[in-house]
This record gives structure tokens, sequence and C-alpha cells, in this order.
């Protein structure tokens, strides 16, 4: 796959030519030329649920709290419904990551290990957010995953291995590369895949090459997934957006 293919592919779109703020949300040209074109990156829809969790009064057992909508479902991998798991988090699922938004204005990182009960924080521009305010992004995810995983326990027995008490979290900072500002959406992507499978961050990984990461990402989308930009949701899933 060559990137004229896709340039050529993208340009039979109806609305290629309009400016970008005029695209239709769900058109290739919009979602590729985004995807491809630096310091852009796509929307988010990201809403945090938490003070609705933080405000609750729980039970004498510590429960009784509201969880985001749909979370049981990602906790027993029944959604998105386009590519279900079905693997149950704790049960088959021992690593969950995540990219997290911050003030819209930046993107991060997540590795929560469930045994190890701890979190590795990627983070693609450290002078971004400050100590205390990485404090306030992650305590929704060192609260919340312990909860739902005692909240959706399939037995007893399964229940008495996890405990509410909070994860610990940490930002990684030595051998995690850096990008220039508007770059952070598709370094945290990369950061996700590289650890997932295994792999060491690689050298050409760098400021300097954020225009090719961009391009291959664009690539390796369309060869696999062509027409993800048309997908709607179809799980109900308001509060978590799994489709944005």
């Amino acid at each position: 796959m060559k990137s004229k293919e896709l340039t050529a592919w993208v340009q039979k779109d109806p609305s290629y030519k309009l400016p970008l703020k005029k695209k239709p949300r769900r058109c290739p040209s919009r979602f590729y030329q985004v995807l491809r074109t630096p310091l852009e990156w796509l929307t988010d829809h990201w809403r945090a649920s938490y003070p609705d969790f933080k405000s609750d009064t729980p039970d004498a057992n510590g429960l009784g709290r509201r969880l985001p909508g749909g979370a049981w479902n990602y906790h027993a991998g029944v959604i998105p419904s386009f590519c279900q798991s079905k693997k149950v988090w704790g049960v088959d699922v021992d690593d969950i990551y995540a990219p997290v938004n911050f003030k819209n204005q930046h993107w991060i990182a997540i590795w929560i290990s469930i045994p190890k009960r701890h979190i590795i924080v990627w983070d693609s521009i450290v002078s971004h957010i400050s100590p205390e305010e990485l404090d306030e992004v992650m305590e929704p995810f060192v609260t919340m995953v312990p909860y739902l995983l005692v909240v959706c326990a399939l037995s007893d027995e399964q229940k008495v291995q996890y405990t509410l008490e909070p994860y610990t979290y940490a930002r990684q900072t030595v051998g995690v590369p850096q990008c220039r500002a508007g770059d952070c959406g598709p370094f945290t992507l990369k950061y996700i895949e590289c650890h997932a499978l295994g792999i060491e961050f690689p050298s050409a990984f760098d400021k300097k090459h954020g225009k090719t990461i961009r391009e291959k990402m664009a690539l390796d989308i369309f060869r696999e997934l062509p027409m993800c930009h048309e997908w709607e949701n179809q799980d109900n899933d308001e509060n978590l957006a799994t489709y944005d």
C-alpha cells in the first residue's frame, strides 16, 4: 500500500475539495486528511462521569456508586459490537490500554495492570501536565477500575480477589519518545501499539518523524478498515463514546 493509492481513493470523495470545517463528519476525505496532517488530530467526545461517582454516598460495603454508562459491557468485552472480544477483565484480561484526553489539549496513554494494581502513564510532552494536574487526571482511573472489578465480579469467589483500595500510578519518563505539540495523538497510539506487541519504542519514533508516523497510521487503517469513518455508534454508549 502506497500513499498515492490512499490519496487517489480519498479524492473520489465528493467532499474532497471542501474546506476541512465544511466537510461532513463521516466522510473519507475529512477522516484521512486530519489523520495525515501534522498538528491535527481526530475529534474526541470523552466525558468524565467521575463527578457522579464521587458524589454518590456508598453503602456500608463501599458500594452503590454510579459507574459510567456501558462500563459493565467494557468489563465483559461485549463492546464495541464490531470487534467483541468477550474477554472479562481480571479473568481473561490482565492489561488494559487507553488513550486519555487532558482538557481537550493533549493526549496521554495509560497501561493498567490489573494483577499489579498499578497504572503506567506515557506522555509525549511531559511538561504539558504538572504532577498535580496528573493526579487529578488519574484519580478516576485509580479509583473506578478497582471498583468496577468488585461490582462486576462474576462470583463471590472472584469478588474476594479484589479490593476497593485505589491503584497506584507512575508517569514513565525514561525512554519515552517526545513529540512536538499537535502530534500527541498519534504518539499516544504508538506507545500502546509498541507495548502491547512487546517491542521497544523504535529509534525513529521521535518528533522529527511525526508526519511519517501519521502517514503510516493512515495507510494501516486504510488497509485494514477502509470504511471505518462511516461507522456509527451501535452500542448506545453515549458516556464512553466508543466510536469517536
